[in-house]
């Protein structure tokens, strides 16, 4: 499946939706899809998104989706994070994929939402830790919807909960090119968390994942929570706190 094909509404399986941003300008192009992509489509939809943006063909643009199983080797991964061999994280049927983003390796599956924002980096903050602070509190701004306390642990960027104890619930790593950013966060809404016993997530020793599901103790439908989120990123990169707001279409 082509990138073109996503971005025009042209795969049946795959929910492009459109919204428009009123306090930013140009509008920001929100996609949300509700059927898992391969990591690599997504990828290239990334690449296409940041080369427009960069030569600024295309406003600042934000991917919210699930990927299917795939374990992904940031610069910061050592060996001492995961096994080192590719068919023992394969076994589950997850894909390995080497990034170029910021921090170690993690999970990515179905039942955890992704967002990818493709922005101009000075527009919203002075550099990559402030914008990484951005993320997380679109994060923490999610979590509050649902009753969830989520914060900040100094040096160890993501969002954590206490599940009692203190857990990881969403990771983050960044890039940035020319000016824009790419890969963006990761939250987990209702997924298998023995995904990550394969690895040390996010190369930090003792971190133990957990899930939106796990802490409220049922199941939570990843569908609002991809709504929510978008609306999240309105509410924390609008110069006025609005909403993202606009009509739903197929893009």
């Amino acid at each position: 499946m082509s990138p073109s094909g996503l971005l025009a509404g042209s795969v049946r399986e795959a929910r492009g939706e459109r919204v428009s941003h009123p306090s930013l300008s140009p509008a920001w192009g929100v996609h949300i899809f509700g059927v898992p992509l391969s990591y690599s489509v997504a990828w290239e939809l990334q690449l296409r998104l940041h080369d427009e943006r960069v030569r600024r063909t295309r406003p600042d643009s934000l991917l919210i989706l699930e990927h299917q199983p795939v374990y992904t080797l940031g610069r910061g991964t050592l060996p001492s994070h995961w096994s080192g061999d590719g068919l023992t994280l394969r076994t589950n049927g997850a894909e390995l994929q080497t990034v170029n983003r910021g921090g170690s390796v993690t999970y990515h599956g179905p039942g955890q939402v992704v967002a990818y924002p493709i922005v101009k980096l000075v527009r919203y903050a002075a550099g990559p830790r402030r914008f990484i602070h951005l993320l997380e509190e679109v994060v923490i701004h999610v979590l509050r919807t649902r009753g969830i306390d989520g914060y900040r642990v100094p040096k160890k960027p993501g969002v954590w909960v206490r599940a009692p104890d203190e857990r990881k619930i969403a990771s983050i790593g960044l890039r940035v090119d020319r000016g824009v950013t790419l890969h963006g966060l990761s939250l987990n809404v209702d997924l298998d968390l023995t995904s990550f016993s394969a690895i040390i997530p996010c190369g930090l020793s003792g971190c133990r994942m957990t899930s939106m599901a796990e802490v409220l103790d049922g199941p939570v439908p990843i569908e609002p929570v991809k709504e929510q989120m978008a609306h999240s990123f309105g509410e924390v990169f609008s110069v006025d706190g609005s909403r993202f707001t606009g009509t739903a279409g197929r893009s």
